[in-house]
């Protein structure tokens, strides 16, 4: 049987080794944490959003960078201090502004087709992950910034999506226990949200029982291609006194977020993802009160940058920033301060006596496109950089690097595999 490694163990490494177990090959995950999903697929958001598919690659996106520049509770944060990484990168972002309408329009469309297999995969293994079939909220309380969202709505309605406009009235009965001034909003229907760490956990254990072996607390060391299709592994149990150890593989999968640069150089490409740091806070409803007061529709603030998702009756996921620092994990009080500031503003009704902070890295790539598909030399394959939007498209593109391997050692289709009916969205294979 042709043996796979797959290079990280979040939400992308995950559905990538279960997408590549159902083709029919011998998949084995590394990672680095005793447990999928402990990283970046931790405590985010938890919006599926096909509606904030819109790349950031723009000019306001550059003039607020620098006027946020020296705020410490700026809602997008860029730490002055340069690096060539942190330079090139920002580089690259720019001249990807070229491409923001086609890119916005293509994330929106693989986005709108993660939903099927990201639903298709939990139906059929039978797990939960607090999912709330209820649409995503987008509310403005500036003329202006309303006006830009009606021009983004246009990009992602030829993306496939239907995404309507609500007046004031009516964003107070979508979601009755939001407070603001508000001139008008969108609303998504067909999105929802859900609990990206109990998902990436119960995917991993139903792939283990279909025969996918994972291996934990493994600090991977180095790739090395040997041949074609022919790639070892190196990597240290994080246990004192553990001698390294090695494996090969017929071919590799590397999703590895952050790290997915230093391993692509190693296997001869060029992925220039950046660590873009998010935070979020979970607010634990634990009076009768603060579950009445807490919203069930998803919230995305644009203004604040700010999304909120119900997870289940107890729990109310709030997360925003995006932080350029460099791989920092620290978790900043002055960037905690804000999210628990907007629950006390936005749902007056929530005791925030209980909050846990949290803070992860986003894997970004400078032109907000994901890198999916082969790399360079023969058996190595990529499934990263999917930015802020992991969750969101992560089954989607692992179904299309999936397809990609299986196409290149030759696999027939699998008899009876379950694949939701809709095309990878153009321009994502091998997007650089």
């Amino acid at each position: 049987m042709t043996s796979i490694a797959v290079i990280g163990a979040g939400i992308t490494g995950v559905t990538t080794a279960y997408k590549l177990m159902q083709r029919g090959f011998d998949v084995t995950v590394f990672d680095r944490q005793s447990h999928a999903g402990m990283e970046t697929s931790f405590a985010n958001g938890g919006q599926l959003s096909a509606s904030n598919a819109e790349v950031w690659n723009q000019p306001s996106t550059f003039l607020k960078g620098l006027k946020w520049m020296l705020k410490k509770d700026a809602p997008l944060l860029v730490h002055p201090a340069p690096t060539w990484h942190k330079l090139s990168w920002m580089f690259e972002f720019v001249l990807a502004a070229r491409n923001y309408e086609e890119n916005t329009i293509a994330t929106t469309r693989l986005a709108i087709e993660a939903r099927r297999h990201l639903l298709a995969m939990a139906e059929d293994e039978g797990f939960t992950f607090d999912i709330e079939n209820r649409g995503i909220l987008h509310v403005y309380e500036s003329e202006g910034e309303l006006a830009h969202a009606g021009s983004v709505n246009k990009l992602l309605k030829a993306g496939g999506l239907e995404r309507r406009a609500v007046t004031p009235q009516e964003i107070a009965a979508i979601e009755p226990t939001i407070r603001g001034n508000f001139v008008g909003g969108f609303f998504t229907e067909s999105d929802f949200t859900g609990d990206i760490h109990k998902y990436t956990r119960g995917l991993a254990d139903a792939a283990r029982a279909k025969g996918v072996t994972f291996v934990q607390d493994a600090d991977v060391e180095t790739l090395t291609l040997r041949g074609a299709r022919d790639v070892s592994v190196r990597w240290t149990a994080r246990r004192e006194g553990d001698a390294p150890r090695e494996a090969r593989f017929d071919g590799i999968v590397v999703c590895a977020g952050v790290a997915s640069r230093r391993f692509a150089r190693q296997l001869g490409d060029r992925v220039n993802v950046y660590p873009v740091k998010g935070y979020s806070v979970t607010v634990n409803l634990k009076d009768a009160e603060s579950r009445a007061g807490a919203p069930h529709v998803s919230i995305l603030d644009d203004h604040a940058k700010v999304v909120t998702s119900r997870l289940g009756e107890d729990r109310l996921r709030i997360a925003g920033t995006a932080e350029f620092a460099g791989e920092n994990r620290d978790i900043r009080a002055a960037r905690i301060a804000p999210l628990v500031d907007w629950c006390r503003t936005r749902f007056p009704g929530i005791s925030t006596d209980s909050v846990v902070p949290w803070a992860g890295l986003r894997p970004m790539m400078p032109n907000m496109m994901p890198r999916v598909g082969a790399g360079a030399r023969a058996g190595v394959f990529y499934n990263t950089g999917h930015g802020h939007l992991g969750w969101t498209l992560s089954a989607a593109t692992a179904d299309a690097v999936a397809a990609q391997v299986a196409q290149a050692y030759g696999r027939a289709a699998v008899p009876g595999l379950r694949v939701p009916e809709a095309p990878v969205a153009p321009g994502i294979l091998n997007a650089a």
